[in-house]
């Protein structure tokens, strides 16, 4: 009950800060100020897209400084109805969830492009960081852009990264930046971005990073009554990232942008916390590559077209020592390729009416030693994957309205003779989706959608030693939401943005771990029905020149339920890591001299497996963060300095189950550039 009322009072506080001013009307000028497509530019607030007809959640590069965000997971954090799983540590592993769909019907982009994991169908968003990134935004469905590849389409939500360009400012042709962060844990993180003007037509930009962490920090353990100071160990990490990016135009006005990625990183992995026992001996080594390009093109105001091309390497190494192995020592080792290639072409058949189609092939194999048991040796799967996709968008009055149709075809090879091919996946998922603008002298949408998802099994649900199932059937999901948008202006109130969406998904064939005679086996065992509501605010307030607040605030509850069964002592628990409420906001006070940044991030009580009884029943959470951060000039250099810390009121949680987090802790950064 406490939780629920702090929530409601957290909820009323962010509310409350709007002035009264917010109750006029708008006037003409608000409304000509109103453009989508201006927005999706400038990235103001953090839900600005009130017109498009699915939720899409934005935090720009500004915003990101300001609150002292320095990689992607802490960044998604703040949008509404994302769940983010995160193992502790500093390195541990994040991955993001749209209302509990899982990660895997998420669709990670980076400067337009998919990163995928075949393997294991998860991306790891903790290791993107922030620093050359103009815009983190969130779309539950897909994108509201015609020109989206059909793995978008495809997917259940986009997560999309878009880098920083290069700017050349009074006629510079080359520009560099340099950046230190320090912090708690041992924590050092020297950078270094170049960039270069080749050309009229041609820019090239390299950049690099290093991070060093010992991520030994205290937590409190608790056994009854008693509480002790602990450390958690085996967390260290040491990781290497480098990027390439080239920009160039055609004398034609097509664009070409290539980009190289590199990251490289040896870590610990620090496991479970049960009592007084911390015996994890665990390390892993990670080394992923990969090159992409993509290419656009307008034929004529009727006609675009862009062409994708992309190569993935990916490596990575675990061992554990321990007297249960043989030699004492587990070392798995895989490595996977993916050659992926696509196109989207548009076509603007008449004013308000736009078409487009999507192909994207891709080619994945991986090579491992973790699928040896007693029956067969290593398969070596090999993946073709065909994803087609329709798409629709009209635009009568006030009235728009989005349609797509996906079409996706998987086969599978293995190079074992004791393995049957597994049969081949093919689903069409249609989507649709609908905003209407109620009075023309208004901005206030209603939008609702409807969409199908499906999730083809991993590698490791379908050969991972004995739990592999070559038999799985995919996983497919339904999404429907309901929702109002509204946005205004007036006098200081530069603008206010509200939405409010209620949704019901449920997921049928759900892939899980399940018990047989004598082992787990992957299998299609479950389903699940989520019922929620994500409302979202944001708003800015120019006091006077060079003073100006903005605030913004995200919140949600759900219900996420068990339904495989109804004879089972868990049909209708709460799914596990599910919590009823969970939300977050955020202030940013901007004054001629400096800028502070506060945020607060909460979780509701949840429960950490499928039985829903007190033992495995887990507190809520509040994390209250503060950053200061000043930027000024030293002759032709801009320094930019900023202190943040981070859980000021040292609050003890765990994310997943005997993971602690760390408590309170600092970073200091300063950024030059030139």
């Amino acid at each position: 009950m406490m939780d629920r009322f702090r929530f409601i009072m957290f909820l009323a506080f962010c509310v409350g800060m709007v002035p009264d001013v917010c109750a006029k009307e708008c006037g003409q000028d608000s409304l000509r100020s109103f453009s989508i497509d201006e927005v999706s530019v400038t990235a103001k607030g953090i839900e600005r897209n009130v017109g498009a007809t699915m939720s899409v959640q934005q935090l720009s590069k500004q915003d990101l400084l300001n609150l002292g965000i320095y990689n992607v997971a802490d960044a998604v954090k703040r949008f509404a109805g994302v769940s983010v799983k995160d193992y502790g540590g500093i390195g541990g592993m994040k991955t993001v969830s749209i209302h509990n769909l899982g990660a895997h019907h998420i669709a990670v982009c980076y400067d337009g492009i998919t990163i995928s994991n075949t393997q294991a169908g998860q991306i790891d968003i903790g290791r993107y960081n922030t620093e050359n990134l103009q815009l983190v935004s969130l779309s539950v469905g897909g994108e509201d852009n015609l020109m989206q590849s059909a793995r978008q389409y495809a997917a259940a939500g986009v997560l999309s990264m878009v880098s920083e360009r290069p700017k050349f400012d009074d006629g510079r042709y080359y520009g560099f930046k340099a950046g230190l962060q320090v912090g708690s844990f041992g924590l050092v993180t020297p950078s270094l971005r170049w960039w270069q003007r080749i050309g009229e037509r041609t820019s090239v930009s390299v950049s690099g990073k290093m991070m060093r962490a010992d991520g030994i920090y205290p937590y409190i353990l608790r056994n009854g009554r008693m509480k002790t100071r602990e450390h958690r160990y085996n967390s260290a990490i040491n990781a290497w990232q480098g990027e390439a990016d080239i920009y160039h135009s055609f004398n034609d006005n097509s664009k070409l942008n290539v980009k190289a990625y590199w990251y490289y990183s040896k870590r610990e992995l620090p496991g479970v916390v049960i009592l007084y026992a911390n015996p994890s001996d665990e390390m892993m080594w990670d080394e992923d590559f990969f090159t992409q390009a993509l290419y656009s093109k307008q034929f004529s105001k009727h006609l675009e077209m862009k062409l994708r091309m992309k190569f993935t390497h990916s490596w990575n190494q675990y061992k554990d020592w321990g007297s249960q192995y043989p030699g004492g020592v587990q070392t798995d080792i895989d490595r996977q390729n993916e050659y992926y290639a696509g196109a989207t072409l548009g076509w603007h058949i008449v004013k308000g009416l736009d078409f487009a189609f999507a192909q994207d092939l891709s080619f994945n194999e991986l090579k491992s030693n973790v699928y040896v048991n007693a029956t067969y040796d290593v398969p070596n799967p090999k993946r073709y994957t065909s994803t087609t996709a329709l798409a629709l968008k009209w635009r009568w009055n006030r009235l728009k309205v989005d349609g797509s149709m996906a079409y996706l075809c998987a086969m599978e090879q293995v190079n074992n003779e004791n393995i049957a091919k597994p049969k081949d996946k093919k689903k069409i998922t249609p989507s649709l989706s609908l905003s209407y603008r109620l009075f023309s002298n208004h901005a206030l949408y209603v939008r609702a959608m409807l969409k199908n998802t499906f999730r083809i099994p991993t590698f490791n649900d379908m050969y991972y030693r004995r739990l592999g199932n070559i038999n799985l059937r995919p996983e497919l999901a339904h999404e429907y939401s309901a929702g109002l948008t509204w946005e205004m202006q007036v006098g200081k109130l530069k603008y206010l943005t509200l939405t409010v969406d209620g949704y019901y998904n449920d997921v049928t064939d759900k892939i899980v771990a399940f018990p047989s005679t004598y082992v787990w086996r992957m299998v299609n065992y479950g389903k699940a029905e989520i019922v929620g509501m994500d409302v979202t605010m944001g708003t800015q307030i120019d006091i006077s020149k060079g003073f100006d607040v903005k605030a913004t605030a995200a919140a949600t509850w759900q219900r996420a339920v068990d339904k495989t069964n109804k004879n089972s002592l868990i049909y209708n628990n709460l799914l596990p890591y599910t919590p009823r409420i969970s939300g977050n906001g955020s202030v940013i006070f901007t004054t001629p001299w400096l800028s502070m940044g506060y945020s607060v991030m909460m979780q509701g009580r949840r429960y950490s497996a499928e039985q829903n009884s007190i033992e495995y029943l887990m507190p809520s959470f509040w994390e209250h963060s503060l950053s200061v951060q000043r930027s000024f000039k030293v002759r032709k250099l801009q320094l930019d300095v900023q202190a943040k810390c981070t859980n000021i009121l040292d609050a003890q949680y765990d994310i997943i189950q005997y993971y602690p987090m760390p408590g309170r802790q600092f970073n200091v950064s300063l950024v030059v550039k030139y």
